[in-house]
């Protein structure tokens, strides 16, 4: 077992330009705007109750397909072979093959960040849990190379003082692992209601193609974009997928973490993408499919050609204006994966 004390702390104060940098971006995100002034969003919202009665007329008795819809939920695990860990934060990196480590905050600190930074130079952040210790998943998106793990503790503002720090060096055996794994802003398991949504969309399908497109018609027709929280949500929120879908109502990151949670379950790699749509900060998601490769940006199929879509714009927006404003793709900047 490799176990190693960090001895280390760099308990310097300075202010972190990504970390007010990454706030802001989050917070612009989880409100999602409304949408950007190229796509409006249609002011009629259905009720939950309304979505629930239209998916009701439309089921029928369905004849199973030939693909396997049994549900297959990634469980990540914190088996404590290789860990580092300080007076501040355990960081529990005995699967970095599978594409993930597990962080838990030790300190005192009322707030806390977490940043990333993988071989593509990207860094991520996160708020980490502080009320009580808890285990966090965090994907190692940007493939094989080294990553740097920060642990920052909030001094005042946007002064923070870093608490701890790791190198390590990754090699993922399956590329796909980390979009087929839970994590932080997609938290499933095979007790979701979303993962048993998942399963009875996929029943009746061939193909993963099939998946995508069932889960994909029955989120346009069935979740509404919850205008309200869009305007009220705070920075560091993340999603609940069963309650999305109780409620039939979310924000983009809703939209996405729900789909993403059923499309996973079925075996179906899924990135949850966040970047700029037109010039609103926004969330969207790509699949793999199996002799395809990566669809960006989500998809619709007519039979004969691909059209981007994000569901988020699908369900609320006229077709119209929606494949106008989205047209090849090049509207969609990628800033962050998930």
């Amino acid at each position: 077992m490799a176990r190693k004390n960090i001895s280390i702390i760099l308990k310097t104060a300075y202010s972190l330009a990504t970390i007010a940098v990454a706030g802001t971006l989050l917070t612009a995100l989880v409100a999602c705007g409304e949408s950007s002034p190229s796509a409006s969003t249609s002011s009629v919202k259905s009720s939950p109750a309304a979505a629930q009665q239209e998916e009701e007329e439309d089921d029928a008795p369905k004849v199973k397909g030939s693909r396997d819809n049994v549900p297959v939920c990634l469980v990540p695990e914190a088996s404590g072979e290789t860990v580092y860990e300080n007076e501040y934060a355990h960081l529990d990196a005995s699967n970095i093959s599978e594409g993930y480590i597990v962080i838990r905050y030790t300190g005192s600190c009322p707030k806390v960040k977490l940043q990333i930074t993988g071989p593509n130079s990207i860094t991520y952040t996160y708020n980490l849990k502080v009320e009580t210790p808890t285990d966090e998943v965090f994907p190692l998106q940007s493939g094989n190379g080294e990553y740097i793990i920060n642990v920052f503790e909030n001094i005042e503002g946007t002064q923070y003082s870093q608490a701890f720090s790791q190198l390590l060096d990754v090699d993922i055996t399956n590329e796909f692992s980390p979009f087929l794994y839970p994590n932080q802003y997609v938290t499933f398991s095979s007790s979701s209601q979303a993962v048993k949504k998942g399963e009875e969309l996929a029943y009746s399908c061939n193909n993963d193609l099939e998946v995508v497109s069932a889960v994909y018609n029955f989120m346009i027709k069935n979740i509404s974009y919850d205008h309200e929280e869009a305007e009220t949500v705070q920075s560091g929120y993340l999603p609940d997928v069963d309650e999305v879908l109780s409620t039939r109502t979310g924000i983009c990151l809703d939209y996405s973490a729900l789909m993403v949670t059923m499309l996973r379950s079925q075996r179906i790699p899924t990135r949850m993408e966040i970047g700029y749509a037109g010039t609103a900060y926004h969330a969207w998601l790509s699949t793999y499919i199996e002799d395809i490769g990566w669809v960006n940006g989500m998809i619709e199929f007519d039979g004969k050609e691909w059209s981007l879509m994000d569901p988020t714009f699908a369900s609320n927006t006229e077709d119209k204006s929606l494949k106008d404003f989205i047209g090849d793709g090049s509207n969609y900047s990628v800033k962050y994966i998930y």
